[in-house]
């Protein structure tokens, strides 16, 4: 097998990797297990699960033993450490292989960055999970799997001619759209970390009427200290009700944004476009969905994580019209 064939099979391996890892890291999230272990890398003081609570509660009395939650976590830490030597094993072939020298800067920043979301990791446990960390642990996640995903379509390109007459033209929409849908994701995630999602009840409306009392200024404070546990939040009601209204709002912007260019895309009368556009607008629809059901079922746990694990679809198949936008050498 040639160098340029391994390295395609280990970064698509890789990305796949990189996504169950940021659907695992939503469920530890969303289900609690996000100070499963106090301790990081181990947990309780061991590279696996400790069997034996007695022992571990004595060292750890603030925290208590919760197997569930603590093999959670460990999974999800176990996932994002093979991940992270698939990376680096991604670059250093990059470095020493001539015929791998255009992926080096791609490959290069991938490790810096999955070198920098490990400590963010760290961080999360021992600042004891401050919004603005675990917000941008996830950023991280995202940005890692959208550049895992980037280079695989610009290396399976650049082994086929490619010739998309056109696709420039949509490329400013693209971008714009990418970016709404990259604050969105971040609002979203500031409601998760900050334990907003139920802030309002029932939908369309929040609390019963369409404007409630909230507080912006409160609610979107980035640094609150050392010390802090933030496990359930520490927010007052109208901090919460803010954050969750920001993120409604942001989402019909959202909305409105990737589903002018899903049409622009199926009416674009290039066949590779038209499909990526059709698979935006399915999963548009789709995460809007889920969105809602999370508020009209009260967020069930299946359905918040699935919820994480679309918007990351979502952005990918952004991803893939942005590529289709911009033509590749060979």
């Amino acid at each position: 097998m040639s160098d340029n064939k391994f390295i395609l099979n280990l970064v698509r391996f890789s990305c796949v990797l990189a996504f169950i890892v940021i659907v695992i890291g939503a469920y530890t999230r969303l289900s609690d297990s996000g100070l499963g272990c106090p301790d990081w890398p181990g947990c309780y003081g061991k590279l696996i699960v400790p069997d034996q609570a007695v022992s571990v509660n004595e060292a750890y009395p603030e925290r208590p033993l919760e197997h569930a939650k603590a093999w959670t976590e460990m999974v999800h830490r176990y996932a994002a450490s093979l991940l992270g030597l698939l990376i680096l094993i991604i670059a250093f072939m990059s470095w020493t292989k001539s015929s791998l020298s255009g992926m080096r800067v791609f490959a290069s920043a991938l490790l810096l960055l999955v070198i920098f979301q490990g400590m963010l990791g760290m961080w999360t446990v021992t600042l004891l999970l401050k919004p603005v960390i675990v917000l941008s642990h996830l950023i991280g996640g995202l940005t890692i799997l959208s550049l895992l995903y980037w280079t695989v379509l610009r290396q399976q390109s650049a082994q086929h001619p490619v010739s998309i007459a056109g696709g420039r033209k949509f490329l400013p929409l693209v971008i714009t759209a990418m970016i709404v849908l990259g604050i969105q994701i971040t609002l979203g995630g500031w409601t998760s970390t900050n334990y907003a999602a139920l802030a309002c009840p029932d939908f369309p409306t929040c609390q019963g009427v369409w404007w409630p009392n909230m507080d912006f200024s409160e609610g979107f404070i980035l640094w609150r200290g050392l010390g802090v546990d933030y496990e359930g939040g520490v927010l007052h009601g109208s901090a919460r009700t803010a954050i969750h209204m920001a993120h409604r709002i942001g989402a019909v912007i959202t909305f409105c944004t990737i589903l002018l260019i899903a049409l622009q895309a199926i009416r674009s009368g290039m066949k590779n476009m038209k499909m990526t556009g059709m698979v935006v607008l399915i999963v548009l629809i789709a995460q809007v969905s889920l969105g809602i059901a999370n508020i009209k079922f009260y967020l069930p746990l299946s359905v918040a994580v699935a919820h994480n694990g679309v918007a990351a679809l979502l952005l990918l198949s952004l991803v893939t019209l942005l590529h289709q936008c911009l033509p590749v050498k060979k």
